[in-house]
């Protein structure tokens, strides 16, 4: 499976995410769509120099753009509330990928298998959304998710430093053909920093980016560019992200370092 515009065109490499704790420049959505980005993800509708940003976007190009975005609600009726609420904010009819966010060990599995998703795949029959996704950090979830046949795109947490998924979880992606979007690839900023016990080159944002679209299962990964000289240092991915194995190898000896320094707990429960 492929995740599409409305004009069957592939998702791009590298999709633009709204950026968490601070503004985005307006005009980082707008030069993202014109260098060919065509993937938007945002977390809610808390981020307004994204929305503002992409909206003037969709008016003129809405078919060639893949709109994504997904509510930590697990009810009907608090998820239709903000389908409803998003649709209107951007003026658009369908929501290309929504996705049940941020699924956790303390949920009702129950509740997220057959009401969420279920109710999901019910607008997906009605033609308000084109894809359900469902993000998560814990692998067990995700592969409960990937073997229920109820997910069409996993977003899930897959960088230098956070490797684990390769055992199972994205094995069982492309066994199953459901396309993962990677997220965090530069670990929320600290495998751009450098470790005391490293000499060697620190990676640069966009080699977090060619890491982490690295392994086949990964169809995207996202950049949250909150300058316009963020995003162009990461447009070059867009015509080339290979990564050869030796640089491979010495990015995963760099990752295990940042991994291993235990700063965050939150960095490393789930993992």
């Amino acid at each position: 499976m492929q995740i599409t515009t409305l004009q069957n065109q592939p998702v791009t490499p590298l999709g633009l995410a709204s950026v968490p704790d601070k503004g985005m420049d307006r005009r980082v959505p707008e030069r993202a769509a014109a260098a060919g980005i065509n993937y938007f993800f945002f977390y809610n509708l808390t981020y307004p120099d994204f929305i503002d940003g992409l909206k003037p976007v969709l008016e003129v190009q809405r078919e060639s753009i893949v709109v994504a975005t997904g509510c930590l609600e697990r009810d009907r009726a608090g998820m239709r509330s903000y389908l409803d609420q998003v649709r209107s904010a951007l003026n658009i009819e369908v929501v290309d990928v929504f996705y049940a966010e941020w699924i956790r060990s303390d949920d009702d599995m129950t509740q997220v298998f057959d009401e969420t998703l279920d109710e999901l795949h019910r607008w997906k029959e009605q033609g308000v959304i084109r894809y359900v996704g469902a993000s998560v950090h814990n692998r067990s979830l995700a592969l409960e998710l990937l073997e229920s046949g109820k997910v069409d795109v996993l977003m899930h947490r897959y960088n230098m430093a956070h490797r684990k998924a390769e055992d199972a979880v994205l094995p069982a992606a492309l066994q199953r053909d459901i396309p993962v979007v990677s997220y965090t690839s530069t670990r929320w900023g600290s495998l751009l920093q450098g470790h005391d016990a490293w000499d060697g080159d620190i990676p640069t944002a966009p080699d977090c980016y060619r890491y982490s679209l690295g392994h086949p299962a990964v169809h995207l990964t996202l950049t949250a560019s909150a300058t316009l000289e963020e995003l162009e240092e990461n447009l070059a991915l867009l015509e080339d992200h290979s990564l050869d194995a030796a640089t491979k190898s010495r990015w995963e000896e760099y990752g295990y370092l940042i991994y291993g320094d235990g700063r965050d707990a939150f960095e490393t429960k789930f993992l």
